[in-house]
């Protein structure tokens, strides 16, 4: 019974990256119709110039409405100009493969949550306790937040970044963290396992979603800089550079809090396990690394005034770092914290 589960887990885990791939390609299309829209409106732009030009007047007295206001007892009429024509129009309902991007990431992380699922029913445990279930079950999760910070900012445009990263982290860990169920290690065996590990994959999936939005900050960086150039042309539907540089931090924010939760639980673990809070030991120093990184990052913009660029690129680097911890440390470093089980 056991065995068949863990195999049906891998089967739903394959037809979610094939999903994933679909998602993929539909993001990616979506990013060149944007390209040539924008291509599209600039000529038409160009060819509509003069017409324009002689017909603003009549347009905006026609679309204007007026206030009334009230100064020094006098009741003044004043024009407010009506909202631009295209608001709320195609851009903001996205293309038609933005919505099935959408659809596809929303049915392939139906099929990753089942693999994750079905992979824990076998073991009789939550499924992290190895470098394979964790890279499954943490993969499940940047989707899943993906996917859920919709509902307060339209971060739409990652799709390629998220489902790329997904497609990768996914095809890594099938073709070489793959292993076994089996039971887990005894200084495993506590419900820490479940607040801490459940804690520092929801901090990585911030931190992946704010990656994503520090490369796109420094494309669009890249883009005003070289407003002549026709290069790009996709970003000019993504919001400007400022924005995203706040859009990052925020995201950040909220990771970098979780991750400090990450560091404390760990401590408290490792002193009911091995009867120390703090040991040097490598995963221990690298986790306090990421801290510091992001700490750095926040406490320069939040004081220092470093905006822009520079913060994005800071950001990326405390990225670099969490997939170094994650791929190279739990792999090749030795110590308390090998657990990866290959």
């Amino acid at each position: 019974m056991t065995t068949n589960l863990a195999t049906y887990s891998v089967v739903l885990t394959y037809s979610a990256m094939a999903v994933y791939v679909v998602a993929f390609i539909s993001f990616a299309l979506d990013m060149a119709k944007r390209s040539g829209e924008v291509t599209a409106a600039a000529k038409n732009a160009g060819a509509d110039s003069d017409d324009a030009a002689a017909t603003a007047s009549v347009g905006a007295a026609r679309s204007a409405k007026t206030v009334a206001t009230v100064r020094g007892g006098t009741v003044v009429l004043e024009p407010v100009a009506a909202p631009p024509a295209n608001a709320g129009g195609s851009a903001a309902r996205g293309t038609k493969f933005e919505r099935v991007g959408m659809a596809m990431t929303i049915l392939a992380l139906v099929l990753h949550v089942a693999s994750v699922v079905l992979r824990g029913i076998a073991a009789d445990r939550v499924p992290w306790g190895n470098m394979f279930e964790f890279s499954l079950t943490g993969t499940a999760l940047i989707t899943l937040i993906f996917l859920l910070v919709q509902f307060w900012q339209n971060l739409k445009f990652l799709g390629v970044f998220i489902t790329g990263l997904t497609i990768i982290l996914l095809g890594i860990a099938t073709v070489n963290y793959w292993v076994p169920v089996v039971p887990l290690q005894p200084a495993l065996q506590s419900y820490w396992l479940v607040i801490h590990v459940f804690v520092a994959i929801a901090g990585t999936g911030f931190f992946a979603l704010g990656a994503g939005l520090a490369v796109a900050q420094l494309v669009q960086t890249y883009r005003q800089g070289r407003t002549a150039s026709g290069k790009l042309r996709f970003m000019a539907t993504l919001p400007d550079a400022d924005r995203l540089e706040v859009l990052t931090y925020r995201v950040l924010l909220v990771g970098f809090v979780l991750w400090t939760f990450t560091l404390i639980a760990g401590a408290v673990w490792a002193e009911r396990a091995w009867g120390r809070y703090w040991g040097w030991d490598t995963k221990e120093v690298w986790t306090f690394i990421i801290w510091v990184v992001y700490a750095g990052y926040i406490h320069a913009r939040a004081t220092r005034g470093w905006r822009g660029a520079r913060s994005s690129w800071l950001a990326l680097i405390g990225f670099a770092a969490v997939m170094f911890n994650f791929s190279v440390v739990n792999v090749f470093f030795k110590g308390l914290h090998s657990y990866s089980g290959l």
